[in-house]
């Protein structure tokens, strides 16, 4: 794209911007809570508190809060022990995923399906 063209593209999302900007400022909603921040923010100043303060005030459990995603870590289960044995040769392979380096060559010559007929435990 030449300067120019990427030049109008920019101005034309500008202009959009501008005018969404435009539809929100008569919007009584966004007035309404535009309002409450400044009166809180004004109340808060007046007495010394912070938004930090409040919070603890009202939730003091916040803070101490775990994420989710940490819990969920550790309560995988282990994967279960495979044992593949060819039949065409008699090696066999114990594998706990499906990424190990002779099983992916048997699956390639003889077809997944098949090596997986070949699961004894």
């Amino acid at each position: 794209m030449s300067r120019l063209a990427e030049y109008r593209a920019l101005e034309q999302q500008l202009a959009a911007q501008l005018a969404e900007l435009e539809s929100m400022k008569g919007d009584s909603g966004l007035k309404k809570e535009m309002e409450f921040e400044s009166k809180l923010r004004a109340l808060l100043a007046e007495y010394g508190f912070s938004l930090k303060n409040v919070i603890n005030l009202l939730d003091p459990q916040s803070g101490r809060r775990t994420p989710a995603v940490e819990s969920k870590a550790g309560s995988r289960k282990p994967r279960q022990l495979k044992v593949y044995k060819n039949p065409h040769t008699g090696e066999s392979v114990e594998t706990k995923g499906g990424n190990h380096k002779t099983l992916k060559e048997w699956k390639a010559k003889h077809g997944s399906d098949i090596v997986e007929s070949w699961l004894t435990k």
